[in-house]
């Protein structure tokens, strides 16, 4: 395959404009309607990152296409300001980006390992060679300290009223909590485990669960706003309903299997890790339960998973019932400590307000129990957003922007939005010169750029301008077609927005049942 950019309309012009893109957006908390040239640096900074697996582009050149897929006839790519110097060259940076962080010899980029810091060495090289300054304190790195948690599941085990249940097939052990030693406890079923007043939803309404373990059908009511649901899913909220209703532990059955079982369980005997700032308050034991072996926890109950999952996809109410079974969980756990670096650069403005321009440096890393090599490169996820946002850096170097830009590739996302949870908690600046932020987190550049899915464009009026910016550019602006994946709340934007910072997040769109649905879900 051959990967092209075709560049279209007179640069100069398209340059001045972009110049000013990162000007007159809103103070934190409230980004004004008017001001449209804030959101359009990652508008294109989309169009860049969207090196469409069917092809774009060059002026007068054609390059080695990643994917392997056939070229397309129409350019995706039109970050024209990228290309105002050296246009032919644009595609071939991004995809030396790529192919350097998701090589074999970084092993993933798991957090805190050799292969992330050598990654993150790289794109503070490549950020100095773009002309930013370092922008935490004078040097390229925030570091982020963590407290870790790794399965000894040679000691551990789990029982399920007397039986033996196989880690890694039937069940595993969730480390983003910090479990007890021993816990033995009776089983509750409390449908999706959701207390929602602002939706006028209590599933643990009249439910007694002190000293229990809920047992919970993952997924909302399908009638909610995709971006309520996730936030009301996330498991710090969730637990907060179940903890005031007195359970000590959970078992998360989920609704649909969004990830493979089989990749989810390989990582299950991988590092978890949290932020110094971020609680692993998820009780005394938190277990995740493979839907293919559901039908054990219900055995006996009068009620099948089956029954359950088709009322739940119904909109249906949930019946809760105790399951009249005893789960005892036995976990060891080895624990340390680490640091793994935020890489930050700067490019001043005349103002010292900032938009923050973020995208996550790392995977999940080498696991040894999964097929082949055992590595997740994480070519997608997010080496590509990464190779973007080193070009966005490169683009913006000459221009005279009213406010800085923060550039930063944050770590620790595949443990739970760690290193952008500290980021916004702590950041490089002052919190409230923080105008807003865009993140770039797998675009998934697998077919042609028609239309964009904009995560977080309900939650301020960041959204409003860039669904201007996106029909400006000739792109249909879609609703996240798969809400289920709770992709609002496990993409970096989402700490932003819970410290009360502005943020959106980018995907290439496509609306179900289309070519480009069967596209995403083959991949």
């Amino acid at each position: 395959g051959r990967l092209r950019l075709l560049f279209r309309g007179d640069r100069s012009v398209e340059s001045q404009r972009l110049g000013r893109m990162v000007g007159p957006c809103a103070a934190r908390g409230g980004v004004s309607r008017g001001d449209t040239p804030a959101v359009s640096v990652v508008q294109r900074v989309g169009r860049l990152a969207g090196v469409s697996p069917r092809g774009c582009s060059a002026v007068g050149k054609s390059v080695f296409h990643p994917f392997g897929r056939p070229a397309v006839r129409q350019g995706i790519c039109a970050f024209v300001l990228a290309c105002a110097a050296r246009s032919e060259t644009v595609a071939e940076r991004w995809w030396e980006h790529v192919k350097f962080l998701a090589d074999d010899r970084l092993e993933g980029r798991n957090t805190g390992s050799a292969g992330h810091r050598e990654a993150a060495e790289y794109v503070a090289k490549k950020f100095a060679e773009a002309g930013l300054k370092p922008g935490a304190a004078k040097t390229w790195m925030q570091q982020v300290p963590f407290v870790t948690r790794q399965i000894d599941e040679a000691n551990s085990s789990l029982s399920l009223g007397g039986s033996a249940i196989t880690l890694g097939k039937e069940a595993y052990f969730e480390m983003r909590v910090d479990p007890k030693p021993e816990t033995r406890a009776e089983l509750v079923f409390v449908g999706h485990g959701l207390r929602a007043p602002e939706m006028n939803y209590d599933d643990l309404k009249g439910l007694d669960l002190k000293g229990k373990i809920a047992v919970i059908l993952g997924g909302a009511p399908p009638k909610w706003p995709g971006a309520i649901a996730a936030h009301l899913q996330s498991a710090d909220v969730r637990w907060a309903g179940l903890r005031s209703a007195g359970a000590i532990g959970i078992v998360n059955v989920p609704l649909t299997q969004t990830t493979p079982w089989a990749r989810s369980s390989a990582a299950r005997v991988q590092m978890q890790m949290n932020a110094d700032i971020a609680r692993a308050d998820g009780g005394d034991v938190s277990v995740a339960w493979n839907t293919e072996y559901a039908s054990l926890l219900f055995e006996g109950s009068g009620h099948t998973i089956d029954e359950l999952r088709k009322l739940a996809r119904a909109g249906e109410p949930l019946p809760k019932f105790e399951l009249r079974k005893t789960l005892h969980a036995k976990v060891a756990v080895k624990r340390g400590k680490l640091e793994s670096p935020n890489v930050v650069g700067l490019l001043p403005g005349k103002r010292k307000e900032y938009v923050v321009v973020s995208g996550h440096l790392d995977h999940i890393g080498k696991t040894q129990s999964f097929a082949g090599d055992g590595i997740f490169n994480g070519a997608m996820d997010n080496a590509s957003g990464i190779g973007a946002l080193i070009e966005v850096a490169r683009a913006l170097r000459n221009e005279k922007l009213q406010r800085g830009v923060l550039f930063v590739a944050l770590t620790g996302e595949e443990k739970g939005l760690q290193g952008s949870r500290y980021f916004a908690a702590k950041p490089v600046v002052a919190a409230k010169s923080i105008a807003a932020d865009c993140n770039m987190d797998m675009f998934m550049p697998l077919h042609d750029f028609k239309a964009v899915t904009i995560l977080g464009a309900e939650e301020s009026t960041l959204g409003d301008i860039a669904r201007g910016t996106a029909e400006r550019r000739g792109l249909r602006v879609l609703p996240d077609p798969a809400p289920e994946q709770r992709r609002f709340t496990r993409s970096d934007l989402y700490s932003f927005i819970r410290e009360g910072i502005p943020a959106i997040a980018f995907k290439f769109g496509y609306e179900k049942g289309t070519p480009e649905e069967k596209i995403h879900a083959d991949w």
